[in-house]
This record gives structure tokens, sequence and C-alpha cells, in this order.
């Protein structure tokens, strides 16, 4: 790297590091349909969460699940624009490496989905149950 580059790159404030990474999930947001996709599922899992009066401990494996499942879109989503940078025709390796980070965030999902059956489905079965 560049010694002027990290140099300039490490001496913003504290501030500036968050107002970057708010950018990033911002545009994560904007350009991504899966991120837009996990957002309206996130809030529905919120509602769905207060409307059932979950635990603590339930909460607390929503709120990983969902922040689990945004920060894994973004790493893939960075993987996959820094493939396209460097690698702009197709390249084996290039495939592999974003289709290995496209697994990742799939295994995740399906484990945010196994919780919220888990946490969820006992709350639905009473909520449809006679007697």
């Amino acid at each position: 790297m560049n010694m002027d580059l990290k140099d300039k790159h490490t001496s913003h404030s504290l501030l500036h590091s968050f107002s970057f990474a708010i950018t990033g999930m911002v545009t994560a947001v904007k350009q991504e349909r899966n991120m837009r996709i996990h957002l309206l599922s996130s809030v529905l899992v919120i509602l769905i969460s207060f409307y059932f009066s979950i635990t603590k401990m339930e909460w607390l494996f929503i709120l990983f699940a969902i922040g689990g499942m945004f920060s894994l879109e973004m790493i893939n989503s960075a993987i996959e624009r820094v493939v396209d940078l460097v690698s702009p025709e197709y390249h084996l390796l290039a495939k592999q490496a974003k289709d290995l980070a496209a697994g990742a965030v799939l295994v995740f999902a399906i484990l945010s989905i196994l919780v919220g059956a888990v946490i969820f489905l006992p709350h639905i079965l009473r909520l449809f149950s006679w007697g």
C-alpha cells in the first residue's frame, strides 16, 4: 500500500470511520437487492418478536441472526466488487471466490431460518391450537 495513502487512511477521526461504515450500510441497502430483502425480513421478524413477546434469550438469537445476515451480505458484496475490480474478465478462481462468499451467506440464511423456526413455531402453533 502506498505510504501516503496509508497515512491518510489511518488519520481519520473515529467519527469519520463511523461515517464510512454508515455509508457502506446505506450503499448496501440502495444497491443490493438481497440486502433490501434482508431488511424487510428483519423488520417483519422484529414485529413478530414483539407480537409474541419472545424472551430475552430468544431476542439475542434473533438479533444475532439479523446482524450476522447483514454483515455476511455486506462482506459478500464487498468480495464481489473486489473480484470484479481485479478480474474484470472471467476467471475460474474469481468465480469460485464469488461462489464461496455466496455460499457463506446461504449457510447463514439457512441457520437464521432454523433459529426463527425454533423460536416462532411454538408460538404459531399455540396461536392456531383449539382448546
